[in-house]
């Protein structure tokens, strides 16, 4: 992995995560379309790594073929890493994820990560239907993992069972997590850890405490190293970074509520459209979400690193306009590169 100096916050990088959202009115053809702009916009900008995640049965997202849009976005780019954020392992046989991704790590070599998830990425019927009769136990996702690392190493040459390819190459894993077992699973076995405090931000403080009491070096990581996914919106102004932010206040919502729809456009106000209830349950699930002009989401970013030390700021931005959007991710490129000076 490439070594990165800190800047004046403490972070080596930064990065983005994409759902690759399906907003109101755009087909899932313009939106994977979207998605690869946005990693060539980011790219230019110097982001460290454009990360997808794996979603199943979902009209608002549509990144259930992972790999395969890590192989798109990885051939439009020239130099950006690209991976997962991430693949859920217990979807998966662990063979055909070291397959798929010794696959892309050879066509891509040195620009591949693997994000791994213990979570299913959908609802529990889906889940079934990926799974079908296996029914995941505590120690399944620290085998998988286990067997995935043997199915990439090199030493595994003269086993009966390989993967072809991916046997022998140098592809970083990553653990993701919401809660605190892969946060110690991931220090236990030496590896970076992610934190989804983008909309699970409850355990975050713990979790990095517990990642970083159980580490232990190993052959990919000396050092623990932790990455934290943050909701941020900015624009050239407070009020119009608040307004874009009624997208994602209403994506949440339908998820909340069960009635999830492509991303909506913003809206003046959501006085009417939630409940006080509602409003509290997404303000609370929405806590790490930086939102303004960019003065406001810089000294917001700074807080949140002092306060968590973490090495890597990863970004999701929904924003139902994609000039929007490419304009957000340009503001965070400016503060970045002040930072770092």
């Amino acid at each position: 992995m490439k070594r990165i100096n800190k800047n004046n916050l403490g972070v080596k990088k930064f990065s983005v995560l994409d759902l690759v959202p399906v907003a109101e009115g755009s087909s899932h053809l313009q939106s994977i379309a979207k998605s690869l702009e946005l990693a060539q916009h980011v790219e230019r900008l110097g982001y460290g790594r454009f990360w997808i995640s794996e979603h199943h049965n979902m009209d608002t997202l549509v990144s259930s073929a992972t790999p395969i849009l890590i192989g798109h976005i990885a051939q439009g780019t020239q130099n950006i890493r690209v991976g997962s954020g991430g693949v859920m392992l217990p979807n998966h046989a662990p063979l055909i994820v070291a397959e798929q991704f010794g696959t892309l790590e050879t066509l891509y070599s040195g620009r591949i990560d693997l994000g791994l998830g213990r979570a299913p990425g959908t609802d529990q019927l889906t889940a079934k239907a990926l799974r079908r009769d296996r029914a995941e136990t505590v120690h399944d996702f620290p085998r998988d993992i286990g067997e995935l690392q043997t199915y990439f190493s090199a030493e595994n040459k003269n086993a009966a069972v390989r993967a072809i390819p991916g046997e022998g190459l140098d592809i970083p894993l990553y653990l993701l997590g919401s809660s605190t077992f892969s946060a110690q699973l991931a220090g236990i076995k030496g590896l970076p850890y992610a934190f989804a405090s983008h909309f699970a931000p409850t355990h975050l403080h713990e979790a990095l405490q517990l990642y970083h009491q159980n580490f232990q070096p190993s052959k990919q990581c000396e050092a623990p190293y932790t990455i934290a996914c943050v909701n941020v919106i900015a624009a050239d102004t407070d009020e119009k970074a608040k307004h874009l932010e009624t997208s994602l206040q209403q994506l949440a919502l339908g998820i909340i509520r069960n009635t999830r729809k492509p991303l909506a456009p913003p809206v003046k106000s959501m006085d009417g459209l939630w409940h006080d209830l509602e409003k509290a349950q997404i303000q609370k699930m929405m806590y790490y979400s930086f939102v303004g002009s960019k003065e406001t989401v810089q000294n917001e970013l700074e807080s949140f690193v002092e306060a968590t030390r973490v090495d890597e700021i990863m970004v999701v931005s929904h924003i139902f306009d994609h000039e929007d959007r490419l304009r957000s991710y340009e503001i965070l490129s400016e503060i970045f590169r002040e930072l770092e000076h």
